[in-house]
């Protein structure tokens, strides 16, 4: 099903409510704000029919700053949320805005499953490294040996690799950008909305009041585009597979000069497949099973069947 769209292009701007966003000064996320109005503009969605879901967490309070039906649910619960509305409306484009601890840790569960559905759900997760609401606890993408306020002494864990897991779950887009980059932030958060079925963007998002490693200042120099620099193939899911494999290279020292990044972080799209969506294997099964026009079904002998 198409999804409903405007004749003509809104402003950016329109797609902003009166809402002041209360996050810190130069966080990250205002980043992904902008990007989102950008993409919402260039595809001509009506505001009245953007359904954006969240968690728990400083990403999640995103849906309050826009034009659109926003739904903040329980902590980690932003997947099921979304799934819910595709299924009732599948009409209306389905936007989940959430952080590294609560997609990848209290609601780990709904990710894979979602997205080897491939339902048509945009999932962008603004990755600080680290819990930022609860102040600064280590998350599943913590860099081993981070200092956060539960393990003064280090992470003790390695990092989680979430663009490999989400091509291994059956994600049918995987990609990763950076908030520091509005041109490429924009550009792939554009080519995730307009892709169907469901898609993951990884956001490399600084939060300057705690996570004093992976800042801005880092990533400065330090991002090569997979795409541009490296020719990379998305529709090549071995090829994806191999460079998702060294996404964090560059946390270690004795892997820094490592090919293919050389100690850089990667930003663009590992893998994207066209494939029907769960939404269109619905639909063909509501179509084969519905009564013909003017026919009543036999709700007794459909009963019947329930019977022992």
């Amino acid at each position: 099903m198409e999804y409903i769209k405007l004749e003509e292009k809104l402003p950016p701007k329109e797609y902003r409510s009166d809402i002041e966003p209360t996050w810190c000064p130069g966080c990250g996320d205002f980043g992904v704000v902008t990007a989102l109005t950008k993409a919402f503009s260039e595809e001509r969605f009506d505001p009245t029919a953007i359904t954006m879901t969240s968690g728990i967490g400083c990403s999640s309070r995103l849906p309050l700053w826009m034009n659109a039906f926003g739904i903040h649910t329980a902590h980690g619960r932003a997947l099921p949320a979304a799934v819910g509305v595709r299924l009732a409306r599948p009409e209306t484009p389905t936007i989940v805005t959430a952080g590294d601890g609560d997609i990848f840790s209290i609601g780990m569960e709904h990710f894979p499953h979602t997205a080897r559905k491939n339902f048509d759900i945009t999932l962008i997760v603004m990755d600080n490294r680290m819990y930022a609401l609860t102040k600064n606890q280590t998350s599943p993408t913590s860099r081993h040996g981070y200092k956060g306020s539960l393990n003064p002494y280090g992470n003790i864990e390695d990092p989680f690799n979430v663009i490999k897991f989400a091509i291994a779950s059956g994600a049918t887009f995987v990609a990763q950008s950076y908030s520091g980059n509005p041109k490429h932030l924009a550009e792939t958060i554009q080519a995730a909305v307009e892709h169907k079925g469901f898609s993951f963007v990884n956001v490399l998002s600084p939060c300057p009041t705690f996570n004093k490693i992976d800042t801005f200042k880092y990533y400065k120099g330090r991002l090569i585009d997979i795409n541009k620099e490296l020719g990379h193939d998305p529709s090549d899911m071995k090829a994806a597979l191999e460079l998702a494999s060294h996404v964090l290279d560059a946390d270690y020292p004795e892997l820094e000069d490592a090919e293919p990044f050389k100690g850089k972080r990667p930003i663009g799209i590992f893998y994207k497949v066209e494939k029907e969506t769960f939404e269109e294997r619905i639909a063909k099964l509501k179509e084969k099973f519905a009564p013909k026009e003017g026919e009543e079904p036999d709700w007794d002998e459909i009963l019947a069947k329930y019977r022992p």
